[in-house]
């Protein structure tokens, strides 16, 4: 008889902050493009923000639900994606988007960073102890 009333399996805790973890990528996102639909300039940033976005919510319900191989693999890209888009930002900029060279200390950049830091650490360390685990069937725990 199956334990309903852990669902998720034992590494619950763990996929419960990836999935917050995830949306709080998507959150800091929108309310750095200005809320949505946003407004970020040239287009192709504008793109890039809510391909984020959309991916750290489904990410999030992958992550909550049997699909948790796949949603770790991806967790690691919605923690990745925006760090490399925030080293190049302030570092050599971006075509058509320098507005943000130099600006390393924004606070919502910080805490963006912050965010994306811990999910890379999570996403990476689970995605890698599922595949161990179970290599051919995406485990699910």
């Amino acid at each position: 008889m199956r334990n309903s009333a852990r669902p998720l399996g034992r590494a619950w805790p763990a996929r419960l902050a990836g999935a917050l973890l995830c949306l709080a990528v998507a959150v800091i996102h929108v309310t750095d493009q200005g809320g949505f639909p946003g407004s970020k300039a040239p287009k192709y940033v504008a793109v890039l923000y809510y391909v984020l976005e959309t991916a750290g919510v489904l990410t999030a319900v992958l992550l909550l639900t049997r699909a948790v191989r796949l949603g770790w693999f991806l967790a690691v890209g919605v923690a990745a994606g925006p760090i490399l888009g925030y080293l190049l930002s302030r570092g050599p900029g971006l075509p058509d988007y320098s507005s943000d060279i130099g600006n390393w200390t924004e606070p919502l950049g910080l805490l963006s960073l912050a965010v994306e830091g811990l999910l890379l650490i999570l996403s990476v360390s689970c995605w890698l102890s599922v595949r161990k685990a179970s290599p051919r069937t995406g485990a699910a725990s």
